[in-house]
Formats: structure tokens, C-alpha cells, sequence
């Protein structure tokens, strides 16, 4: 398997950069089989059936973005240089793993400003990134960082664009709950309440579980063999009554659909023995063709970027051959892509 197999072209036109409103007006490519369909994801319910089981990603984006001024005394006076700075997760002894530009024009000890109430000191350089801490913990720190912050929007929209106050309703579901991620489950983007109360009146179960997203979403494959790729890990968890859930839908007969990669990337991990469990860790689970699935019986997905993993991921629940008929159709039907895009559901048949 080469990574060039993954590959397609996507014209820049069809990236997008705003969601779709109302959000679940978006476009929704159905593949059930061999079969390809074009609706709309508020006609979602159409392909669902009374007791399947939707399972949706409760995480929620903190605004992991800062912008702030390293001040240094030299002789010729004080000197401020302009640091940039995107949150990738906690550490066990309080300080968090960043990624820091520049990273050359900073030494540890030094500290960042990014607000009157915000501030963090650079503890350590390492493989590229900063380890900072700063200086408020717990609630004091979320509320400082919601008044600095802003939202971590994905490189190819943020390259267009800054991030701005509508991002941060745009690009959060409207189930997130457990703070953590620094990138949107963007399939759960499309779902808003109206949407959520007819796939309840159909007779669709619900399931939530947690996977923080991390930025290593967006990393680029880099190998041509990508069964030597070595995929980011990421924290989630299944609980207790989310797996029992689950098992039961199974065994009624129902389907589990999960919305969104990172939900089937939690549930796939939480069953490697074959059936679901309670789960609660790091997973660094990397799903491309060849993969067997044990409780994933379809998917609602976006459209990923080419040579990536994601879409290594859905061509081994789909294959390779059918997903590359449907992102030529989504290209040839100007389908919007990524995260702010269009969707689809995937159903091998």
C-alpha cells in the first residue's frame, strides 16, 4: 500500500472555509454498496433505521490559539518579540505540551504575555515543541482562556482566514461537553437540535463517548509505505454505560453508526478483543485497508484531505475502489471538503 494510492485532486474552490447554515443544510453523499446518492444532512433519518445507534464525540474545543508578547531586557532596553502559541494537551505535573513560533527567539525561563490575566513561562524545548506553564490552574485558567483564546481552526482555513467570534459557535457541536480537544469532531458539526429531535421521533438511539481531538489530526503521512506510519495519540474514553449500550444494540440487531472518525477510532479501539468494552486511555489506533472492524457497521464522515489517514479510514471500511469513485463524484458535484464541509455516510452494504 503507497501512499500515492491515496491521492486525488481537490481544487482549491471546493475547500471551505464557513459552514453551511442552518448547519444541517449541509450536502450529504450517501455510499450504501456500490450505490451513490446525493441529499441533504437533514434528510439524514431516510437511511436511518428504528433502533440503530448513532454514537456521537461529547468533546469540547477549548480555544487553544494565543498570541502574546516575550519581553527581554538588554542593554539597549526592553525588547518584546510577537509568540504564537497553539495548546496540544495537559501534562501530569501542570504544564501543557504547545507548539511555539518562533521557537528560536525564546529561552527557558522566559515568560509570554497574553493577556492582563494570562501569562505562561517557557519550562522546556523539546522535538520542536514548548512545554509551558502558566500562571493560573483549574477554573481560573479555562476563564482566562476563553477571554484570550481563540479557536485552533484547521491549518487550510486558517491559511485563508483568521479565526474570528462566529468560529467559536461555528466550530463546536451542539452536544460538547468535556473540554479538551484543540480540533472539531467536524461530522458532529452538521447536527443541530432540530435534527437531533427527528433522528430521536425515528427510533435512533444516541451514545456519547469522549475523544479530545489533538492537532496531530492534521499531520501529514510522510512515509510511501503507510503501514510504517506511525499515528498521534490521542486521551478518550468509553464508558461503562456507553459499551453496555452499544453491546445491546448489537445484539438487538441494530447498527452502530458512529459521527465522525474520531468516534469510530474510540470505538474500534475499545474493541480489539472483538467486542466492546469500557475503555479509558491513550489511543494511537491506525485504521487503513486490511483493518477488521468489530463494532463499526457504518460512518458519517466529512471529506478528508488527500494522502491522509482519515481517508485511508474510510477506504477500509469502504474500499479503496469504491472511495475513489465517490471523492471523484464529490469533486465532480462540487461537494465542499474538510472540516467546515459537506458529509457523508458511508454504509459498506
Amino acid at each position: 500500500m503507497k501512499l500515492s494510492d491515496f491521492d486525488f485532486d481537490l481544487p482549491e474552490r471546493l475547500i471551505a472555509t464557513r459552514p453551511a447554515r442552518p448547519r444541517s443544510s449541509a450536502r450529504l453523499l450517501v455510499a450504501e454498496g456500490d450505490r451513490i446518492t446525493d441529499a441533504v444532512v437533514r434528510d439524514l433519518t431516510d437511511w436511518l433505521r428504528p433502533g440503530d445507534r448513532l454514537v456521537l464525540n461529547d468533546t469540547r474545543v477549548i480555544p487553544a490559539r494565543l498570541s502574546g508578547l516575550r519581553h527581554r531586557t538588554v542593554a539597549e532596553g526592553e525588547t518584546a518579540a510577537r509568540m504564537e502559541v497553539t495548546l496540544l494537551e495537559p501534562r501530569a505535573d501542570g504544564t501543557w505540551a504547545t507548539l511555539l513560533k518562533p521557537l528560536k527567539k525564546i529561552r527557558e525561563g522566559e515568560e509570554i504575555v497574553f493577556s492582563p490575566r494570562l501569562s505562561a513561562t517557557l519550562v522546556q524545548k523539546e522535538e520542536g515543541q514548548a512545554r509551558l506553564r502558566f500562571n493560573r490552574a483549574g477554573e481560573e485558567f479555562d476563564a482566562a482562556l476563553a477571554e484570550a483564546g481563540q479557536m485552533p481552526l484547521p491549518p487550510y482555513i486558517a491559511a485563508k482566514r483568521a479565526a474570528d467570534a462566529q468560529d467559536r459557535e461555528d466550530y463546536q457541536t451542539v452536544w460538547a461537553d468535556r473540554p479538551g480537544a484543540v480540533a472539531a469532531p467536524t461530522a458532529s458539526l452538521h447536527f443541530d437540535d432540530d435534527l437531533l429531535a427527528r433522528i430521536a421521533a425515528k427510533g435512533v438511539a444516541t451514545t456519547r463517548v469522549t475523544l479530545h481531538v489533538g492537532a496531530g489530526t492534521f499531520l501529514p503521512v510522510k512515509v510511501e509505505d503507510v503501514t510504517t506510519h506511525r499515528m498521534h495519540a490521542e486521551w478518550g474514553e468509553v464508558t461503562e454505560a456507553a459499551a453496555a449500550e452499544i453491546a445491546a444494540t448489537r445484539a438487538a440487531g441494530g447498527r452502530i453508526i458512529p459521527v465522525g472518525t474520531t468516534a469510530l477510532r474510540l470505538i474500534e479501539s475499545a474493541a480489539r478483543s472483538g467486542t466492546i468494552a469500557p475503555w479509558r486511555g491513550e489511543t494511537d489506533i491506525f485504521i487503513y485497508p486490511g483493518f477488521t472492524f468489530h463494532v463499526s457497521d457504518a460512518l458519517m464522515t466529512n471529506f478528508h484531505l488527500p494522502k491522509s489517514t482519515l481517508l485511508m479510514l474510510v477506504s477500509a471500511l469502504m474500499g479503496q475502489d469504491r472511495m475513489k469513485r465517490v471523492y471523484a463524484h464529490a469533486v465532480a458535484s462540487g461537494y465542499r471538503f474538510f472540516s467546515y464541509g459537506d458529509a457523508s455516510l458511508l454504509i459498506p452494504g
